[in-house]
């Protein structure tokens, strides 16, 4: 029997189930990330898992952490690839937020986030986050006086002791624009030179600069939690240090995700949105090797997992931080490469 044949109502079933099939099976998103791959791709599988939409991924390198997808979705403007930018710290989203590239959307999980993490207009959310701590080498260190802040770079006793990753990428770029903002010009571009003269190496990334620790060729250095866990969790002779809590506090700095203007698959774009900005998830990163922080005091944690609220978290207006940090990016760069800056520059706050 051929189509000819059947009732007209059966046909009508027949070629509606035909397209519904189709449209299930062409259901697709496409996300942006700087999260690191082995920490958010089981994630973005078990929403493919959940959902039956197909995830396409875009991660970035560990070098150019975050800096390489944004300027890709700038580049993009005029013709958006991605639905979704998930960005492994707040201040990304932020540029694209001042660019008018995003889409307000409020996701239907988020109502119980903190306020200070999500924004009040629904151009971005914040989950999951990290902090900036300061990673010591036991051995290397010894019973003597431990690190405590950031201004501990300084210290004549570190010198060509310590490292930091390339404050022209990643994780360290939000970390200097915090500290100008806090600071001021004057006394931040001090602080970058007297880096220079302490001998404070520059390494490639976080990840290396936990590589410098774990293996003693360096005693301490500034990194970020996820990186600080993969060490302790990998036997290294280590501990990590929550820098100034005795003073301006440390860095959190929580995952965000946007939803982009014209990205080609939007209402999936939503629903990713809404499962990235949910309990599970946080609950997910939080036991994941990541040792993500919730924002969210009563998910479950892990013992090695500290919450926002056991340390003084540092201040900030992540607004305000990605506009300095658009600001400082080539004088960064310049400092990454070598050059001298200048010093006596009048505070510019």
């Amino acid at each position: 029997m051929t189509a000819r044949n059947l009732p007209a109502w059966l046909t009508v079933c027949a070629l509606t189930l035909f397209v519904a099939g189709c449209e299930k099976k062409s259901l697709e998103v496409v996300i942006y990330t700087s999260v690191d791959q082995v920490f958010s791709e089981p994630v973005l599988k078990d929403f493919e898992r959940e959902t039956d939409i197909q995830v396409r991924m875009v991660f970035d390198t560990e070098e150019t952490k975050s800096t390489g997808l944004l300027n890709r979705l700038l580049a993009e403007s005029e013709n958006p690839r991605a639905d979704v930018f998930w960005s492994n710290d707040p201040v990304r989203s932020q540029v694209l937020v001042r660019r008018d590239l995003v889409v307000p959307y409020v996701p239907s999980t988020a109502a119980d986030i903190p306020a200070a993490f999500k924004d009040a207009q629904g151009r971005w959310v914040g989950f999951s986050a990290r902090a900036r701590v300061i990673l010591v080498n036991l051995k290397r260190v010894g019973a003597g006086p431990r690190p405590a802040g950031v201004e501990d770079l300084l210290d004549p006793r570190w010198r060509g002791q310590a490292a930091i990753a390339n404050p022209a990428f990643g994780t360290t770029t939000m970390h200097l624009a915090a500290l100008f903002d806090a600071w001021g010009d004057a006394k931040a571009r001090k602080f970058l030179t007297g880096l220079r003269k302490n001998q404070v190496r520059v390494a490639s990334s976080n990840g290396e600069v936990k590589r410098l620790v774990s293996t003693g060729e360096v005693a301490w250095g500034l990194t970020d939690t996820d990186d600080a866990a993969v060490a302790i969790q990998a036997g290294a002779p280590v501990e990590v240090i929550y820098p100034d809590t005795d003073g301006m506090g440390t860095l959190l700095m929580p995952t965000t995700a946007v939803l982009i203007r014209g990205g080609p698959h939007m209402a999936a774009g939503r629903k990713l949105l809404d499962y990235l900005a949910s309990r599970e998830t946080e609950r997910k990163l939080a036991h994941a090797p990541c040792a993500q922080l919730p924002l969210r005091k009563e998910i479950p944690v892990p013992s090695h997992v500290r919450t926002a609220d056991t340390f003084k978290v540092m201040k900030v207006d992540y607004s305000r931080i990605a506009a300095v940090m658009e600001r400082l990016h080539p004088m960064l760069r310049d400092w990454a490469e070598g050059k001298p800056i200048e010093t006596d520059n009048k505070d510019t706050q």
